[in-house]
């Protein structure tokens, strides 16, 4: 099975899905006055290592909008199962539901169909993290098969520190 893999230093692509409000929004672009942009794609509201994950964020917020960072979550859910899953959520930066399955798989995501139907009713995401910088390319990707293996945020938020204070060049360009 081939699958499209997003590279690093390219261009971050368009990435239209739906607010909280219903309001279809580019989600692949910094908004209040970050000049990056920090997404995670997590599987949705049934996995509890993602409300875990989401809410250890929260605790990062701070220090990335001091580095210019715009935090920003979407997933697979709909619309309702967004709403249930804000009942374990503790987070201030913005969530997003309605990531297609073809938008996961140009993200070069990894799409896993759901157990049962006590875990979901739809194939969902595993865990996804991009930094788009300023000039909308891909300055970080992490892309994991599993909901066990993800960024540690300290150590994430600490290098995207580095990164922006000492100008980091873009890992892994090598042909």
């Amino acid at each position: 099975m081939k699958r499209n893999k997003i590279e690093a230093g390219s261009v971050f692509p368009s990435l239209t899905v739906t607010s909280l409000d219903g309001e279809a929004v580019d989600i692949s672009r910094p908004s209040g006055g970050a000049d990056w942009k920090m997404l995670v794609v997590y599987r949705g509201r049934h996995c509890p290592l993602c409300t875990k994950y989401l809410n250890n964020l929260e605790n990062f917020v701070g220090r990335l909008a001091d580095i210019g960072v715009d935090l920003g979550a979407v997933s697979g859910d709909s619309g309702e199962q967004l709403k249930e899953h804000l009942e374990r959520l503790e987070v201030s930066y913005p969530l997003f539901h309605g990531l297609s399955i073809e938008q996961m798989q140009a993200l070069g995501l990894y799409v896993s169909y759901p157990r049962s139907a006590q875990e979901t009713d739809h194939p969902f995401p595993e865990p996804g993290l991009f930094v788009i910088n300023d000039a909308g390319g891909v300055q970080v990707v992490d892309i994991s098969n599993n909901p066990f293996v993800r960024p540690e945020p300290e150590a994430l938020t600490s290098g995207l520190e580095w990164i922006r204070q000492n100008d980091y060049p873009i890992r892994g360009t090598y042909p």
